[in-house]
Order: structure tokens, then sequence, then C-alpha cells
């Protein structure tokens, strides 16, 4: 947990962590491991979710959900290997789970045979620009479409991740969260991102769900506008230079985003996008209000003091020399941002202020209220 540059510079004062970690935090034991890791260690507020498995569903029905943000459920195989594509499995998640369900939803035979038949065709070099199709929007679609299907039958709490398609959006409801059990989430490079842009940073922008085409980035931001995406997250993910200099099958997905998330938003507030309450809304006030966190995400006299605060006017720009990955790179290089963090507060302490970091772990466990089943 050495990220003080990083979770700072970038206005992150709190985050979820998945469970697809070497090891995964499939168990309470491997879960509880990370939490001790994590304390007195952190520089932002944590929690972890329980990965669940096609054989864990005990685990799951054993965690404290006042403890742990919620369970992950990986619908479609992603990085890590930890699909969940029993039917039994997955009916016994959506009834039994004590706490807040959160899918990565994928149909990973309809993708294993996009795969196939894009490997017959190009071998391991397949154009980066076909990731896509390959992950296409069908299969995003079919495991949506069933995560909601469960999440009715069972009356469950349901958070789906990463929404990347405009056909899914028509999946969630309009308007605010209150008396939402189904809310949907959208990442800050498919908000930024087209499937334009693979020519020009191929592997470096490949992560799963794919970013894909402008129809659709445009459809998820007026979702956000309008409630059907209740939240906006990062699905950070550090891949190393190295890895992401690949060929197709050889590059994992995932890019690292949290140093310049919040940038890119207020950017894009500048640009006429987004309202900047909306940003503060779908990055603070909804993320507390959909996991039930405890004295978070609002100014509130009570509240713990996680403060961003932010300068509309000062540009920014995304050069090596600024890095604060640990993986040295960044898919936002070169890019001019109209707007940057004047100064990020955790727990009422300021960490950081222009420029300069205060190099003081200062996160805690995060806390939640139980989800009503």
């Amino acid at each position: 947990f050495p990220y003080t540059t990083l979770f700072r510079s970038g206005g992150i004062t709190s985050f979820m962590e998945m469970p697809n970690t070497k090891p995964p935090a499939v168990t309470r034991a491997s879960l509880e491991d990370k939490y001790a890791m994590a304390k007195g260690n952190a520089y932002a507020n944590y929690s972890f979710y329980l990965g669940a498995t096609n054989d864990n569903i005990e685990e799951v029905k054993a965690v404290d959900p006042a403890n742990v943000c919620g369970v992950k459920v990986f619908m479609g195989a992603s990085t890590g290997n930890m699909l969940v594509d029993e039917a039994k499995t997955l009916e016994g998640i959506f009834r039994e789970s004590p706490m807040i369900i959160a899918t990565h939803c994928e149909n990973t035979p309809m993708i294993l045979a996009n795969e196939a038949k894009w490997r017959e065709q190009y071998g391991d070099a397949v154009p980066f620009n076909q990731h896509g199709i390959v992950r296409s929007r069908e299969a995003c679609y079919a495991s949506s479409s069933l995560a909601v299907g469960l999440a009715k039958k069972h009356d469950a709490p349901l958070h789906v991740l990463h929404i990347t398609t405009k056909e899914e959006l028509d999946l969630f409801t309009k308007g605010d969260l209150d008396g939402k059990r189904i809310t949907a989430e959208a990442c800050v490079h498919h908000l930024w991102f087209t499937d334009a842009d693979y020519d020009r940073l191929g592997g470096l922008i490949k992560c799963n769900p794919a970013i894909k085409t402008l129809d659709d980035r445009e459809a998820i931001r007026a979702a956000v506008r309008d409630g059907r995406i209740d939240v906006i997250a990062t699905d950070h993910a550090p891949h190393t230079w190295d890895e992401k200099q690949q060929s197709y099958f050889g590059c994992p997905s995932g890019l690292p985003l949290v140093q310049y998330a919040l940038p890119a938003l207020l950017t894009m507030v500048n640009q006429g996008v987004f309202t900047l309450e909306q940003v503060a809304h779908k990055t603070a006030h909804a993320v507390a209000r959909r996991y039930g966190m405890i004295d978070r995400g609002f100014i509130r006299e009570g509240y713990w003091a996680d403060l961003v605060l932010v300068d509309m006017q000062q540009p920014i720009i995304d050069t090596p020399d600024r890095l604060a990955y640990l993986c040295g790179w960044s898919p936002f290089n070169g890019q001019e941002f109209s707007a940057s963090i004047h100064s990020t507060f955790v727990n009422g302490e300021r960490v950081y202020h222009q420029g300069e970091t205060v190099h003081k772990p200062s996160g805690q466990r995060l806390s939640f209220q139980a989800q009503r089943r």
C-alpha cells in the first residue's frame, strides 16, 4: 500500500479493491489477510471484496456485511480466472448473499467462440481494434440481463459494474437511487475513450469489458446524466509496461486510472458533458449510499472529512515526470486536462496540497450498513 502520491494527487480518498489478486480473496481468512496488510499501511480508506467461486457459497453466506463492501461475481472470465458459471452456484449467490452483489458481466462461451474465430484469421496477432468485437456487445448483454433477471427473481441487491454498451442501459431504471435494488456503474475509461483509440493506443487500453464505439460512449454519458448509471468508478488495473506490449492474447486486460480519473471527469465538466454536481454525486454521494457506507461520502456534521478541493481553471498535463504509478505508464500520456486537484483530505487530515504530499498512512477500514434482503 505505498500509493502515497498516487491516490492523494488524484483526489482519491477511499477504495474498494477487487478479489482477483494473488492469492485471490475467496475465503474469509484470505480476505482478513488483506485487511491486516492494509491496517496502518493504507494511504486511503479501504475495503476489499470477497470473490465468489463455483464452490465457496458457504464463505459468501458467512461474511459479516458490516465489515466487507460486497461479493464480486465474475460472470465472465477476466484477469485472474475467477469465472462463476454454474447455474446452481449463481442461483445460490443471488439467493443467499448477505451483502451487495457486484458483477462483471460477459458471456464467456460467446467470447471463446469469437476468440477461436479471430485466432483462425489472425493467429496471435489479432488487431487490438477488434477487442470490442471479440468481447462483444452481445456477450455483455447476455450476461448483464442474466444478472438482472437473477436479482429480480431473488430480490437481491445487485450492482452491475463497468457497463460498456447502449443495449445494456435498457436494463436499468432512470432517476435517483432511492428504492433501487438494481444499479449500474460506468468507468472513467469507458466515458473517455472509444474504439477509434485502439489504433493509437493498442493494448494500453485493452480492458474487460472492452471499450466500444462512440455511440456506446455517448449513450453511457447520457445514462450518467439521467440516472441509469448510478456510480462512476475506475477499475484501476496497473499492469506493467512490458506486459502490455505483448500481442493480443498475451496482453493482460486493464489499465491504471486513479491518478487522472478525477481530472478527466473534471475536464468533461468543462466540456459540458457533465455538471460538477453530477461528478460529485456519482463518485462520492451515490457510492456511499449504494454501499451503505457509514459516515462517508457527504460533507455533513459528524461525518469523516474525506474532501477534495479542485481547481477548474488550472490545466495539468499527464507527463512521465508526474506519474506516481509503480507500473510506470498511463493511458493518458501527453493528455492535457483542463482542471486539476488542489488539495486532498483523508479523515480530516490534509494529505496533498498543490503538489506536496504527506507521506503518512491515514486510511481507515470502511464500515457499512447491512443491505436489506
